[in-house]
């Protein structure tokens, strides 16, 4: 992926806090230290069983640690290889505390040509002015949702990319989203043994400024949701590999229903999403007149949440 260096604003030492991050990640072009970084993390040992993370208690410094750690030990040979002659695209998971509940930020697409009314998560495709697929996913948040880079702190990556519909490559970051931007370089190395578990501070959505054009609606999707049977639909991503989409038609009606509820926010009247009439996969908000997250936000989420060990890899 040829990229020229970016004019994002962003102050030096965030981009330098942001290329080191992107070439301990293996997604810069390879230069001489990245090639070796990339041949470092190839050789990994197998992947260990993931320490669980709590769906009811807030992401906390240690969660995160558990979670950056146990996606360093995820990577295989096949998640870090690119092709600079195809078409690239990335996303942001962006995990975030709202009420002091653990759970991940996603998006309602706005009228837009395509994925009008789709669940997804923040992201864009790769421009010419983006450092790498990383840069590109920061840029395409802070212009969707208004979070911007100093907010997000990198924790990993996860793969393979897929192709999207339209035939990018899609590569996706785990990232969690602080209320304020934050001091490059804070981490728990300065903290103590307690306050490692203290909860990480709460997201307000109030302060999102959402892209009307690209984005209608963007909301809390707390852990315990992820595993509710009411919402899990077991579907075949490309026909082949089970995953599960999430019902999340109740968090949008909510909004609109009661204005006081904190979890989602609006850049839209009243809530609207269209199904596809063929319930073609991947294309509308979902199937049986649902509001889903599924297709390929719905597969990345549930690879995911099995590299975590939330899901059991043969669900």
């Amino acid at each position: 992926m040829q990229c020229a260096e970016p004019d994002t604003g962003w102050s030096q030492s965030v981009n330098v806090d942001i290329r080191h991050q992107l070439l301990r990640l293996g997604s810069l072009p390879a230069s001489r230290h990245s090639r070796k970084m990339l041949r470092n993390l190839s050789t990994l040992s197998p992947r260990p069983s993931p320490k669980p993370i709590s769906l009811t208690s807030p992401f906390t410094r240690s969660t995160l640690n558990s979670i950056q750690t146990t996606l360093e030990a995820t990577y295989s040979e096949d998640d870090i290889r690119y092709d600079p002659s195809e078409t690239h695209a990335a996303v942001l998971v962006p995990l975030c505390n709202v009420n002091n509940k653990p759970g991940i930020l996603l998006e309602v697409r706005g009228k837009l040509r395509t994925h009008s009314g789709e669940v997804s998560f923040p992201g864009g495709r790769v421009d010419q002015t983006d450092e790498s697929a990383l840069a590109a996913a920061l840029r395409e948040t802070e212009e969707e949702v208004g979070i911007r880079p100093e907010q997000v702190e990198i924790l990993g990556r996860f793969g393979p990319p897929e192709k999207s519909l339209a035939g990018m490559r899609v590569w996706p970051f785990v990232g969690f989203i602080h209320p304020t931007p934050r001091t490059i370089g804070t981490n728990a190395d300065t903290r103590t043994a307690n306050e490692t578990d203290e909860p990480m501070p709460s997201l307000d959505l109030s302060t999102l400024k959402l892209s009307p054009k690209e984005v209608a609606d963007a909301f809390h999707l707390p852990l315990p949701a992820v595993v509710s049977p009411l919402r899990l639909h077991h579907y075949l991503f490309r026909g082949t590999r089970p995953y599960f989409a999430i019902d999340v038609s109740d968090i949008i009606s909510s909004k609109f229903k009661d204005p006081s509820r904190t979890d989602v926010v609006s850049s839209v009247e009243n809530a609207s999403w269209a199904s596809n009439p063929r319930e073609r996969d991947e294309i509308g908000g979902g199937r049986e007149g649902r509001l889903e997250a599924w297709g390929l936000t719905g597969w990345y989420l549930t690879t995911l949440l099995r590299r975590l060990g939330v899901y059991d890899h043969e669900q």
